[in-house]
């Protein structure tokens, strides 16, 4: 028997479980399949920028991830050194004060890390009707016209599954399976370097600054490495570079090296850690030639893989799973035209240009200075990424003249079709669910406009100090915002016909 279902997400990591959780939370009829056994155990891809935050807390779990990880409110310290208490050659963050995104969010940032936001993801999707099978493999899937047939095999059982679906969302991570049996190819460099992964135990005295997140970039005379500190007292992270080219296996790694590679790292000749966990990954730069194939979506490392110098590759994998989400959903609902899906890839490919590309250049400032970057991309300010990106796409009727910029100001937001709406206390909690008009001062003629449309839409008026000025909008202006927080259209003034021109734009950005 065929098991149908609308949505089938192919995985269940940071991306996968995003999307299964905003999908859901839609309406949506979804699965996800996982191969391994469970959800991350291991501390990686720590921290939440404030527009996964932002994300979250539409989803009603940001404050559970906060609640995971108390570091966050404490401050970041980011250093490149020789050591923990040798040569400093840059201090990038000092405490975390640098970051002030008021103007752009009223929400925090999280640092918690893969191995406690999975298991928050997990329960609210499973909450909201999501169904989700652990060591389930996706072995066959193919895609026509009207759907996608996948066929999963269960790895303790074998028993395998025909699963009938509308449209498939692949998460399936950096080797993605889909996408190399779709035949999309990627771009840039696959191995970069080499990392080991020691997770181990020990009391480092003041080499670490306790409660907040503390991360060093090690650039030691005998080896390159990251190291942090975790949520569990006492628990850190070192993650060593090793060498093929010079014959290094990661299984060359003993115990005694290890012990005397944390030893160096940490200044601390007598140290005596306790090794919980070692593992090894390559370390590369690939984007997806295409975001997606018909009827299956790219999401995450399926769709992009970067360097970790940045922490932005888990955080792009969950706006990924934004984007796609209530896309999918606006579709099977039947509010939105298939013209709708084409903009996932027109949004949210320059986005992973941006991250890819800036990573690199991170990383050659962090840890690797001969890293050739002249190939890419500008590198852009990490807040204006995380916050001040751009959309351009047909689900956005942008302003003209188009400045030709990916990002803008954090600090001076402008309200402006394709980019976020500004995280205001009085707008912030209005937004994330539906199609919202948010309108300025006491008029109040779009209101019966948007009751008359035939889709979801929410209308508010906003009569602060604030809002309209950061709206870009004057008295009896309105801004028409996405389900995922992207202004769409706005008018800046008061317009004779409100009914007809959301009429017009829904049309337009819906591909109805």
């Amino acid at each position: 028997m065929t098991e149908r279902v609308q949505v089938l997400v192919a995985g269940a990591g940071l991306g996968g479980l995003s999307a299964a959780l905003f999908l859901a939370q839609a309406g949506v009829d979804v699965l996800a399949v996982e191969r391994h056994a469970g959800t991350s155990i291991h501390p990686r891809a720590a921290g939440q920028n404030w527009r996964t935050m932002e994300l979250f807390h539409w989803a009603g779990i940001d404050r559970e991830v906060l609640a995971a990880s108390p570091r966050a409110s404490q401050g970041l310290r980011i250093t490149v050194a020789t050591s923990l208490a040798g040569r400093v050659l840059h201090r990038l963050v000092q405490d975390g004060s640098e970051f002030d995104v008021s103007a752009s969010t009223t929400l925090p940032a999280g640092m918690a890390g893969q191995d406690v936001v999975e298991p928050i993801l997990l329960a609210h999707a499973e909450k909201a009707g999501a169904r989700v099978r652990f060591r389930t493999e996706l072995t066959d899937l193919v895609p026509d016209d009207d759907g996608v047939t996948a066929t999963l095999r269960h790895r303790d059982s074998g028993e395998e599954t025909v699963v009938r679906a509308d449209y498939v969302v692949a998460a399936d991570g950096g080797r993605s399976g889909i996408r190399q049996r779709l035949g999309i190819g990627t771009t840039g460099p696959d191995a970069l370097s080499h990392c080991l992964g020691v997770v181990f135990d020990a009391d480092l005295g003041d080499r670490v600054q306790a409660g907040l997140s503390d991360l060093f970039y090690l650039r030691h005379p005998d080896f390159t490495a990251g190291f942090v500190n975790t949520d569990v007292p006492d628990r850190y992270v070192f993650a060593p570079d090793y060498h093929p080219e010079r014959g290094e296996r990661p299984e060359d790694f003993t115990h005694d090296r290890l012990v005397a590679m944390i030893r160096a790292a940490t200044d601390l000749p007598e140290l005596a850690p306790r090794i919980v966990w070692t593992g090894s990954w390559e370390v590369a730069a690939r984007l997806a030639d295409r975001f997606r194939a018909g009827r299956v979506f790219l999401v995450g490392d399926a769709a992009k893989v970067t360097p970790p110098t940045g922490g932005m590759g888990g955080n792009t994998a969950v706006g990924d799973a934004a984007d796609i989400a209530w896309k999918l959903a606006a579709v099977l609902r039947g509010e939105a035209g298939d013209g709708l899906l084409d903009t996932y890839e027109a949004e949210r490919k320059p986005i992973a240009r941006m991250v890819v590309d800036t990573s690199l250049h991170n990383m050659k400032q962090r840890m690797h200075p001969d890293l050739d970057v002249s190939g890419l991309t500008r590198a852009e300010d990490q807040l204006a990424i995380l916050l001040g990106f751009r959309y351009r796409s047909t689900a956005v009727l942008s302003e003209e003249p188009d400045d030709g910029e990916r990002v803008e100001d954090v600090h001076a937001p402008t309200g402006r079709p394709g980019f976020r709406a500004p995280g205001l206390a009085s707008t912030v909690d209005l937004l994330g669910h539906s199609w919202v008009l948010l309108c300025a001062g006491d008029d109040t003629r779009w209101r019966p406009a948007a009751a008359e449309l035939g889709i979801p839409l929410d209308c508010h008026v906003i009569d602060d100090d604030v809002f309209a000025p950061r709206y870009g909008l004057s008295a009896g202006g309105a801004s028409l915002v996405r389900p995922d927080g992207i202004v769409a259209w706005r008018s800046p003034e008061p317009i004779a016909d409100p009914a007809g021109e959301l009429r017009r734009v829904l049309t337009a950005v819906l591909s109805r």
